[in-house]
């Protein structure tokens, strides 16, 4: 049923910090005994970001969750991400207006900026360590948008509500110590580790009597008017009201082909830096194709990755790890020469994305009862969270005002 796929590879950065441990149980079966059915009302197929906010959101509702995932919690593309959480997608808004409208355009930048803060607010709600910070980011005139396009940029922005300063090079060469043409500064953005947000909300749909299993790989899905069955590969079938695909960018045959492609990406995280590395660590990422992007951690390590190529052979993404470090450090070491550029990890990963930078979010054409998040783009962390607010309100029988612009049919 799913299309597999090694989803990342190399030492990220956030095996340097221990996350909580998240047990997980086998679904087994007696070799003589007939085929195993569990019920419940939601089945959440995937235990990484996507799936552990989909699962504490609908426990936190009430509902008898079990969540699987063919090699266990935080193992697959998690791990991988540089845990930028930013409300500015992928898409500038000048252009995404131009693609699907001004007035979807707003909305959808509105409902990120929300996310994010509501994520935020949720996370402190929770008590989760996980070494939040509230982060501002810079976006740096490149080869895709140069100066007089990131005004317009600005200018957008502020007629849809969203606060934006636009740095000319003095001022950003001034303040910040970059060289280049200009900048938009923004805030209310958020940094934090990926890995000990995804236990973090596991373990408090465990405390809601969540129900895990892990290695468990799901290989049918059968849905009806009234409940979906998913068969396991090691035989025990899954019955529940209602499914969750949470498996990032790893595909499931049912899903529609929307208008995505695979991405490589690579990443390198420097040592903790004994000097300051940049005022108020900002978010920094570039306005190129591709584009250079980096984050600070809570310890001073620099993360710091781009060099994206659109392709997505296994074999070929992972023995350019060498090279492409190399030449992400080196362009870091060019923006900041004060800085220990030197990698102490480096890694790569596969992740998706859209014409447009917007996800898809909600229940599958002509599957009502199955529901899909595909997180596409440099959003991942953000859109889960909208994920999170839309599928568990349809579940609850409730409209998302914004459940349209996220559609499968949109």
């Amino acid at each position: 049923m799913p299309r597999k796929l090694d989803l990342r590879t190399g030492r990220p950065v956030w095996s340097a910090y221990r996350a909580p441990a998240v047990h997980t149980i086998t679904l087994t079966r007696d070799a003589k005994a007939d085929v195993l059915i569990t019920k419940a009302d939601v089945l959440i197929i995937g235990m990484g970001i996507s799936g552990a906010m989909m699962a504490e959101a609908l426990t936190a509702d009430g509902h008898a969750v079990i969540c699987i995932d063919r090699r266990g919690p935080l193992k697959g593309s998690t791990s991988a991400t540089t845990a930028l959480v930013q409300f500015e997608i992928d898409q500038p808004l000048s252009m995404l207006s131009k693609m699907i409208g001004r007035a979807s355009a707003e909305q959808a930048w509105r409902r990120s900026r929300l996310a994010v803060s509501n994520l935020a607010a949720r996370i402190a709600e929770l008590g989760i360590n996980c070494a939040l910070s509230r982060t501002p980011s810079l976006y740096l005139a490149g080869t895709a948008l140069g100066p007089s396009e990131l005004r317009d940029e600005v200018d957008a922005r502020r007629k849809a509500g969203i606060a934006a300063t636009y740095l000319t090079s003095a001022p950003l060469a001034e303040t910040f110590g970059i060289a280049r043409d200009g900048a938009i500064l923004s805030h209310g953005n958020i940094a934090l580790d990926p890995r000990k947000l995804t236990a973090g909300l596991l373990l408090k749909a465990l405390e809601r009597k969540a129900r895990f299993y892990a290695p468990a790989e799901a290989t049918a899905i059968e849905d009806s008017a009234d409940e979906v069955v998913v068969a396991t590969r090691d035989g025990p079938t899954i019955t529940a009201r209602h499914v969750v695909l949470a498996t990032g960018y790893e595909l499931v045959d049912i899903v529609p082909a929307a208008a995505h492609r695979i991405i490589s990406t690579w990443a390198i995280a420097t040592r903790p830096q004994s000097r300051k590395i940049w005022p108020d660590a900002a978010f920094i990422w570039e306005a190129s194709d591709p584009y250079l992007y980096m984050r600070a951690t809570a310890d001073g390590r620099v993360v710091c990755g781009g060099e994206d190529e659109d392709f997505v052979d296994e074999t070929r993404r992972d023995g350019l790890i060498a090279d492409k470090s190399t030449r992400i450090a080196e362009k870091l070491g060019r923006l900041f020469p004060h800085l220990d550029v030197r990698p102490e990890f480096a890694w790569t990963g596969s992740f998706g994305t859209t014409t447009t930078g917007l996800p898809y979010i909600g229940a599958l054409p002509r599957h009502p009862r199955i529901h899909a998040v595909m997180g596409y783009g440099g959003n991942g962390i953000t859109f889960s969270q909208i994920a999170s607010e839309i599928i568990s309100a349809s579940i609850n029988g409730l409209d998302d005002t914004d459940a349209e612009l996220f559609a499968f049919n949109r």
